[in-house]
């Protein structure tokens, strides 16, 4: 196009001076004089500037400062100031909170003082609760996690979409974790060890991918079996248990059992050995004493004799209450020799 309005030559497309002439002319051709247009464009343009020259930083967030979508800075809570009409932009993200991913249920919009309610099970969350474990069952792996931001600038532009990202990882571990374990360990012994394990592998992940994330926590929130097979892990687990309650009641009476019969034992073969002492101690004294009087009787042996005689009587008279001595050249009954104590013979006659 010419500078006149048309084309140059061999239709070629008009010159930057050209369209810049064009616009000159255009421009002059309105007649501003007398009226208010300019000044109330100054006016929009001084109030456009104003308005967006500051932004206020919430107390749980930080901002990020963008100048044609460069990062520039970042800029904690409070008021602060920017270049406006655009040319700087403002991104916040709540890096003081803890946020939280769930997998496998949704919670609804919690009211303060009520009991949170939860998302009606769809198919979806199945997808993502519903694992294969090392035994080849299938369970049904309800969990949540926590995380914060911890460099925003690495969150923002280093991974694209982190929020799935992480929903993905997060997944992918749980299954890896779940999947080198038996279901019966994860519906109950193993759920900290499985939670715990999965939280390092996610964290590594992250940290690996640059996410600007920092884990909290990992919690398996519900593991159940699936409903279809819930009766049948029902029966499993009541079987199970009443398998433990007797191994524990055996192992109960067998700790209350072998102690006593151990002592009942120990108690025996103490006796038996005191018995065995007494025996022998006994046996020792008996043959000191044979000996010793075997002595006596060799110096003299009818003392020695009649001493044992009289030793032998008075132990066996000892024993004895009443005595009675039958004499067959007698034509009567002698009276009766009493043996207790304090006892006195009767008299002839009758009279004491």
């Amino acid at each position: 196009m010419t500078p006149e309005g048309g084309f140059g030559p061999y239709g070629q497309s008009p010159s930057l001076d050209a369209i810049i002439q064009q616009i000159q002319q255009k421009w002059q051709s309105f007649n501003f004089k007398g009226s208010p247009i300019p000044i109330l464009l100054v006016i929009a343009l001084i109030v456009i500037s104003l308005w967006t020259v500051w932004f206020t930083i919430q107390p749980e967030e930080t901002g990020i400062v963008q100048r044609f979508g460069k990062v520039i800075r970042t800029a904690g809570p409070g008021l602060h100031f920017k270049v406006p009409l655009g040319i700087e932009t403002v991104r916040t993200l709540p890096t003081a909170r803890v946020l939280k991913e769930e997998f496998g249920f949704r919670s609804l919009t919690a009211v303060p003082g009520q009991r949170t309610q939860y998302a009606a099970t769809s198919q979806s969350f199945k997808n993502e609760s519903l694992m294969l474990t090392g035994d080849l069952n299938v369970i049904d792996v309800q969990w949540i996690i926590q995380y914060r931001i911890e460099d925003p600038i690495l969150y923002l532009f280093n991974v694209r979409n982190t929020e799935k990202t992480i929903r993905d990882i997060t997944e992918a571990v749980m299954r890896r974790v779940v999947g080198n374990r038996l279901g019966s360990d994860v519906l109950t012994v193993a759920r900290v060890e499985v939670a715990s394990e999965a939280k390092e592998e996610i964290q590594k992940i992250l940290s690996d991918y640059k996410t600007g994330v920092r884990l909290v926590t990992v919690e398996l929130q519900d593991v159940t079996p699936p409903d279809t097979v819930k009766p049948a892990f029902n029966e499993v687990n009541e079987a199970r248990q009443d398998k433990e309650r007797t191994i524990n009641q055996a192992q109960e009476q067998a700790n209350r059992e072998i102690p006593k019969a151990g002592g009942e034992a120990a108690q025996s073969i103490s006796q038996s050995e005191g018995y065995a002492l007494e025996r022998i101690n006994r046996a020792k004294g008996e043959a000191n004493r044979f000996l010793a009087i075997l002595a006596d009787y060799e110096g003299a042996p009818e003392v020695t004799r009649r001493r044992m005689y009289l030793e032998s009587m008075s132990g066996f008279l000892a024993g004895l209450k009443d005595l009675y001595i039958v004499d067959s050249d007698q034509k009567a009954l002698i009276p009766w020799l009493p043996m207790k104590p304090g006892a006195t013979p009767p008299v002839e006659g009758g009279k004491k």
